[in-house]
């Protein structure tokens, strides 16, 4: 095998079963293809009570600045239905000049071509003029607790610095060359439970429902609008996704219910500050007795997600401009510069470096028969190897 061939490095790649968090071969395959390339390649397992250990991989060619790092993931969703696919989810059967299997676009596919791109510019040009790292773990479709914020923590405490990242996440919606992501809308999760008192149906004055009260609380949450969105970001949106009272009884008052939700949210807010915003959304809902007249207010308590994540948007020129130029010099494509999406590793990164996240076309991620275009993978490989060419040449500018 050649790592110069995206499609060989892809194939052995969907071969390993990394389903999170079993590392399956991927950062074995992975690092047999690094290794002959001249990086050094580093395996590490890192641990937290109460989740599965999950092993990363950190490689680096060169020992000077400037220094670029290529950040993604070998870990994959489970296939579901494996009978409902196709083409085996671990087989990398081509059919119809498409790859078949699981993290074919997401994102196995973005770690071989970038695999490919370093190695042709290699051959072509030698080492490059600085460094080049990959930072990949297997955890970014998990919890993401012992995967990318660990390394990176790992790594900047044995003094590696970078001075910027591509993230390889399939960016594009419709075909390559459609969109760059440059930012990401932060996001927090929480859920509040209402406390009401159980009883009979037919007797709704003995007992106090909490499905009314955590409806009028749902209401408040959802509407009005956080904001009309900004320059760069869409309007932030909560959604509740879950109301749940746990009651199979069609005739009985529930004692609680609880409302999950989440919201993603622009630069108009912080976490802290979009926070607060849903705490007296809260207050001012609980104290409306429309739906409970001469009913105190209502009880509830709030419990929030460990970890949010924090709005960020990108505005280091070099990276963005040698990568669109790339783009466009492949494929004569001007890429949107986009905010949208959830989240991505790409959360982490931005507090040790510049980022911005490229890769293939998202349209089949997570679902069965996952595929990619060969063709596809040829042309993000070159538009990777312009990056590099480009990203590097600017380097003094």
């Amino acid at each position: 095998m050649t790592a110069t061939s995206p499609v060989q490095n892809l194939a052995t790649l969907i071969r390993c079963p990394s389903v999170t968090p079993a590392e399956g071969g991927a950062l074995t395959a992975l690092a047999a293809m690094l290794e002959p390339l001249g990086f050094t390649v580093e395996r590490m397992v890192m641990s937290e009570p109460g989740t599965p250990d999950v092993e990363n991989l950190y490689a680096r060619i060169g020992t000077d600045g400037p220094h670029l790092m290529f950040a993604g993931h070998t870990d994959v969703v489970p296939v579901g239905d494996e009978a409902a696919w196709t083409h085996g989810p671990f087989s990398a059967e081509i059919a119809g000049g498409e790859m078949y299997g699981r993290g074919a676009v997401d994102m196995k596919g973005g770690i071989a071509c970038f695999v490919a791109a370093v190695a042709r510019h290699i051959e072509k040009h030698g080492p490059p003029n600085g460094s080049i790292s990959f930072l990949i773990t297997g955890d970014e479709e998990g919890p993401s607790i012992n995967g990318t914020s660990k390394l990176l923590e790992w790594a900047a405490a044995r003094g590696e610095r970078w001075d910027a990242c591509l993230v390889g996440e399939p960016t594009n919606p419709d075909q390559l060359g459609d969109m760059i992501k440059i930012g990401r809308r932060g996001s927090v999760s929480g859920a509040v439970t209402v406390h009401g008192v159980q009883g009979h149906a037919a007797y709704p004055h003995l007992a106090d429902n909490p499905v009314r009260s955590v409806i009028a609380l749902a209401d408040a949450l959802m509407d009005p609008p956080f904001d009309a969105g900004t320059a760069d970001f869409q309007p932030s949106n909560l959604e509740v996704t879950t109301i749940d009272v746990g009651n199979r009884a069609v005739n009985v008052i529930p004692a609680r219910a609880t409302a999950s939700f989440n919201i993603r949210f622009n630069d108009t807010w912080t976490a802290e500050t979009v926070m607060a915003e849903i705490v007296r959304r809260l207050e001012v809902a609980a104290a409306d007795d429309r739906l409970r007249p001469g009913r105190a207010p209502v009880r509830y308590e709030i419990k929030w997600a460990e970890r949010p994540s924090h709005v960020f948007l990108t505005r280091d020129d070099r990276l963005i401009a040698s990568l669109s130029s790339a783009i466009e010099a492949a494929i004569g494509r001007v890429p949107q510069l986009s905010t949208t999406g959830g989240t991505s590793d790409a959360r982490f990164i931005k507090d040790y470096c510049p980022v911005v996240e490229f890769g293939l076309v998202g349209q089949t991620m997570h679902m069965v028969d996952e595929r990619v275009s060969v063709a596809d993978l040829e042309t993000l490989t070159m538009i990777y190897e312009t990056f590099l060419a480009r990203w590097f040449g600017n380097a003094g500018t």
